[in-house]
């Protein structure tokens, strides 16, 4: 497939990768104007991964199947989709999970659901939880506060009222016979260990003084949300009704009688039922993360945004090679793509702290690389041999179908909607009736 460099013909297609992704920065001033709501915005991601899929199933996968059959295409496919979600998950990491609802909803979970198994395996260790059944333990969780308290501080006295357990994340208390915290301390605690876990069980007063020896993170549980669980999950409240009935002695025969194997049991059940609700971030996780990205958020965004696009631009440049016009199917269904994912991000962002006029350049600056990844792929493609040319058609199909998969579906499931599968199929049908358009 010898193809001579066309500076007219790369020219427009820069121009028709331009107007591709034009509806970037139109999404975008929309989103920040109208503000619509969850399921609409669903409904439209949705429309638009269904345009994107025909798109490419009618002007990249049939043709190349038709020169040179499957395997250049299936083993760019394959590595343009690994590219894409290893790329993908470095750029995550230093904050472009940021960019997209689904993105940050999905980072965070899962980042909350390794956090939520740490707990529950320390929670193993306590003998009081683990006398309640595993598979509801997960309900205590959303009701943890974290607590930091500096070395040397009292954390309680004795006979103090009980009002909370604590189980320690990092740092080590020291627990003392007497009120004076000058005293010397009978016994020490480190991380994974609990203390006024009794506060649970009884309303007796404290029965020792608990002293930070180190700086102190822990996880709190006050007896008044541990009830309020309880009232909603019946096993767990017969599993403390009958706990409530033994006193701290039989708690230690408890704990001395379980075997390790036991305690991992229990945390295994613990973390298998972990609810969806249990790890879901709060708008308090996402703004946590925001201020963690700090400054290079912005950057890994863009960055973010560009690794979306970018497979997008070189298969309209390499497309126009191939057919020796513009695919009006193509450059539909990656317009009616990124509308709704700019409008849908741009939301978020401005929610974020970001500045209309930066979300709006961030866009801008997108559209015009795009039209100059469109010309590119038309300058560069074209020297290739058919089964080479295939090959990297391939790569950025791939790239694209995991980015629909990893990013456009799941927001469009996370934001709720009924008409979600209905909307794809339209989407999918529009863009199959673009592309029958230019057949005539």
């Amino acid at each position: 497939m010898e193809h001579t460099f066309n500076l007219g013909a790369a020219t427009t297609a820069f121009w028709y990768g331009a107007l591709s992704a034009a509806s970037l920065p139109l999404g975008a001033l929309i989103g920040l104007w109208l503000t619509p709501g969850n399921k609409w915005t669903s409904s439209m991601m949705a429309f638009g991964a269904g345009a994107l899929l025909a798109a490419l199933t009618i002007e990249l996968v049939a043709p190349s199947l038709h020169h040179t059959g499957f395997a250049p295409l299936g083993i760019g496919c394959t590595a343009g989709a690994v590219l894409f979600v290893v790329l993908n998950a470095i750029l995550n990491s230093k904050g472009g999970f940021l960019r997209k609802i689904s993105t940050t909803f999905s980072h965070l979970s899962a980042r909350n659901r390794e956090q939520a198994e740490g707990v529950l395996e320390k929670f193993s260790r306590v003998a009081l939880l683990r006398a309640l059944p595993p598979e509801e333990i997960h309900s205590l969780l959303p009701h943890l506060k974290e607590a930091a308290i500096k070395k040397g501080s009292i954390v309680f006295k004795k006979g103090d009222e009980g009002d909370r357990m604590y189980l320690i994340d990092e740092g080590e208390v020291e627990l003392v016979l007497g009120r004076r915290s000058h005293e010397k301390g009978f016994a020490m605690l480190g991380p994974g260990e609990a203390f006024g876990e009794m506060a649970l069980l009884s309303g007796d007063p404290r029965n020792a003084t608990v002293r930070a020896t180190t700086d102190l993170k822990a996880w709190t549980l006050e007896k008044e949300d541990f009830e309020d669980v309880l009232s909603h999950c019946p096993a767990l409240k017969k599993g403390f009704t009958d706990l409530s009935r033994l006193r701290q002695g039989k708690l230690d025969k408890l704990a001395a009688e379980a075997t390790d194997a036991a305690v991992q049991d229990w945390a295994n059940i613990a973390k298998a039922n972990l609810s969806r609700e249990a790890i879901a971030p709060s708008p308090a996780d996402v703004h946590k993360a925001h201020n963690e990205a700090g400054g290079g958020a912005a950057l890994a965004i863009w960055l973010g945004i560009a690794l979306d696009g970018i497979p997008e631009s070189l298969v309209i440049g390499a497309a126009m090679i191939e057919s020796g016009s513009v695919s009006m199917a193509l450059i539909v269904g990656v317009f009616l793509a990124n509308f709704p994912e700019a409008l849908s991000s741009s939301v978020g962002m401005r929610r974020q702290g970001y500045s209309v006029s930066k979300i709006v350049w961030m866009w801008t600056s997108l559209t015009i690389l795009t039209g100059i990844g469109a010309f590119i792929g038309n300058a560069t493609f074209g020297n290739l041999a058919p089964t080479t040319f295939v090959l990297v058609e391939g790569l950025a199909a791939g790239a694209m179908l995991a980015m629909i998969a990893e990013t456009m579906l799941p927001e469009a499931a996370e934001q709720g909607g009924p008409a979600n599968g209905l909307m794809t199929v339209f989407g999918f049908l529009a863009a199959v009736y673009v592309g029958t358009l230019g057949a005539h």
